[in-house]
C-alpha cells in the first residue's frame, strides 16, 4: 500500500510539473497552451481523488490505523 501511495504522490507532482511547463510555454500565436495545461491539472485532480479513495479503503480494511489524539482530550 505504501508503494501505491508513493507512486500516486509522484504522479501528482509530475502532473503539476507538466502543467507548469505547458503554462510557461507559448503557442504559435503567443497564447499559452491552456488545453494541455487543463488536461494536466485534470489528471492531477483525478489522481488525488484516487489516492484519497485508496486511503479510505485501506483504513476500512484495517491496513492503516489512525494514531492521533484520542477523542475527548
Amino acid at each position: 500500500m505504501k508503494f501505491i501511495v508513493a507512486l500516486a504522490f509522484l504522479a501528482i507532482l509530475g502532473s503539476l510539473a507538466s502543467a507548469l511547463i505547458f503554462m510557461m510555454r507559448s503557442g504559435p500565436s503567443d497564447q499559452p497552451k491552456s488545453k494541455n495545461m487543463v488536461k494536466a491539472l485534470g489528471l492531477r485532480v483525478g489522481i488525488s481523488i484516487f489516492l484519497f479513495i485508496c486511503v479510505l479503503i485501506a483504513w476500512q480494511l484495517g491496513y492503516i490505523h489512525p494514531t492521533g489524539i484520542e477523542a475527548g482530550r
